[in-house]
């Protein structure tokens, strides 16, 4: 169904703090037009947050990630909206369109460019902040939930533990992740070989349009609602709502976290996990952090920690470890027993004891400068190309890659399903070390994940954007799914009001002029 046409206010204007807006036309009209337009009366005083406040720098920080997009450089909105209900982002949608104000949105503040609080392509630019939209509905009889785009990831799995101890959710590692972004580019995590992507467990959505109209499942139809889940973000609409199938988790897991240096044999191990890591049982993920450790002489090593959930007890853990992977050498000390809630707390790298209410803060810990990079490999890495990386990573000052395992439920999903595409061939995933890895990981497209957007694959220089431009990046996040996407953008948002520098662009020809040939 099409959730409500707007009730139209004429008095709510008066409403407005002439302190807040007297000082800058643009949020004066804006905030006028959202107030005429939205259901519920926004508090202008509150909701708003502009460069001459003081609260406007620590609002702006408060969940950004990559601290090189808060340098003093970098392009700022000329004010942040937060919205408290979803009318509220209707309105904002509403009068971005009419006024002709280019509008980023944030849920979580993870994307890895920056892209939902900088706009490099166009200014001036305003920033609708969704952090208090963090309601979850969590249905334990229907195994499903309603959450807002605004929660957590933490916070969303917390709340479906607080209603049952052996249902979850299998979404992000990190648990400050923001559920509405995280959603529109797959969202993998430790149980992806289990039960697949976060986007694969996704029954129903709300989504604000560029019309202001707020559409679901039904009324949205399958191809839109094939597209925001895995198409990337802030490419269709402004996600609201997500509706979430739960999945069952024993009521006692295991984790461990096996560390060994080059001088331990990491060489070879990690030779040998590349060829187990997709074959293992579905209920075990082992991925790789790869960091650079002094070892007990003082001097620089590299290290591999082999971290790892497993859906089940211990005594069956080691059962399959012996079978499957022996040369880790895993024993009864190296695992732990938990609740599934308590490993999300492991995994997360919270300190041991942590209690789980501290999923509730929704806060990361990580602020950091960086440059990311994903790549996806399909056949193992050779030893001697391996020794060759360590020779890379020691030279580098705090290097760190993370290698996540495929096969399982993810081989078993088509890659046009959903739009994440890297499924069936793909033995693990790689963050963060490229041009070295060329010649080792996948090509003819070399691939990418989406959700760790990387700007160097090419741009969009403004909003007349080119398809031939995008088709460079979008074929390395969506192989032949992005031609679909540009077909549901035509359709959707035929004339690219909501774009950001690697967003879905419309097809030019169909700008111009009817999009019937698609229907």
């Amino acid at each position: 169904m099409v959730y409500s046409n707007f009730a139209m206010f004429p008095l709510l204007f008066i409403l407005l703090s002439a302190s807040v807006t007297a000082s800058d036309p643009i949020l004066e009209k804006f905030s006028q037009c959202v107030s005429l337009n939205s259901e519920i009366l926004i508090p202008v005083s509150t909701a708003f947050y502009t460069p001459n406040t003081t609260s406007f720098s620590a609002f702006l920080q408060s969940s950004a990630q990559n601290l090189r997009y808060l340098v003093p450089s970098a392009p700022k909105p000329e004010f942040i909206f937060t919205p408290m209900h979803d009318t509220h982002v209707q309105a904002a949608v509403i009068c971005s369109k009419q006024l002709s104000i280019h509008m980023r949105v944030r849920s979580g503040g993870h994307d890895y460019e920056g892209l939902s609080y900088v706009s490099e392509m166009e200014k001036p630019f305003i920033m609708v902040d969704l952090a208090r939209l963090r309601g979850i509905k969590v249905d334990i009889d229907d195994n499903s939930a309603w959450v807002q785009a605004g929660a957590t990831v933490g916070e969303v799995y917390y709340r479906i533990y607080e209603k049952s101890k052996t249902h979850g959710f299998p979404a992000g590692l990190c648990t400050s992740l923001g559920i509405g972004g995280h959603i529109t580019g797959g969202a993998y995590g430790s149980m992806m070989r289990k039960y697949g992507l976060g986007a694969d467990n996704v029954m129903d959505a709300r989504i604000v349009d560029v019309h202001g109209r707020i559409l679901d499942r039904e009324s949205m139809g399958e191809d839109l609602f094939w597209a925001i889940r895995g198409g990337g973000g802030a490419s269709f609409g402004i996600i609201l709502w997500w509706k979430i199938r739960l999945v069952p988790v024993p009521s006692t897991v295991t984790v461990f976290t096996v560390g060994r240096a080059l001088e331990q044999g990491a060489t070879k191990l990690l030779y040998r996990w590349q060829q187990v890591a997709d074959k293992l049982h579905e209920d075990l993920f082992i991925r790789v952090i790869i960091s650079v450790k002094a070892n007990e002489k003082g001097n620089k090593t590299v290290s591999a920690a082999f971290n790892s959930l497993f859906l089940g007890g211990v005594d069956r853990l080691l059962q399959i470890m012996g079978e499957s992977f022996p040369e880790l050498g895993l024993t009864m000390k190296d695992c732990t027993e938990m609740s599934w809630i308590r490993s999300v707390l492991y995994i997360g790298g919270y300190p041991s004891g942590t209690p789980p209410e501290v999923l509730l803060q929704g806060k990361s810990t990580f602020k950091n400068y960086f440059k990311a990079k994903s790549d996806f490999v399909k056949e193992p890495i050779p030893e001697n190309a391996l020794e060759g990386l360590w020779t890379r990573l020691l030279e580098e000052e705090s290097p760190l890659m993370i290698w996540n395992p495929y096969g399982g439920m993810m081989s078993k999903i088509s890659e046009s399903e959903i739009p994440f595409p890297h499924r069936k061939g793909n033995i693990f995933k790689i963050q963060r070390l490229y041009c070295y890895m060329t010649p080792y990981v996948s090509m003819f497209p070399r691939a990418a994940y989406v959700n760790y957007r990387d700007l160097d694959l090419g741009i969009n220089k403004n909003s007349n954007t080119s398809f031939i431009q995008a088709s460079v990046w979008g074929a390395k996040y969506f192989k032949g799914n992005f031609n679909r996407l540009v077909h549901v953008k035509t359709k959707v948002d035929p004339d690219n009001f909501f774009r950001h520098e690697q967003s879905i662009p419309p097809m030019p020809q169909l700008i111009k002029g009817s999009v019937h040939g698609l229907e």
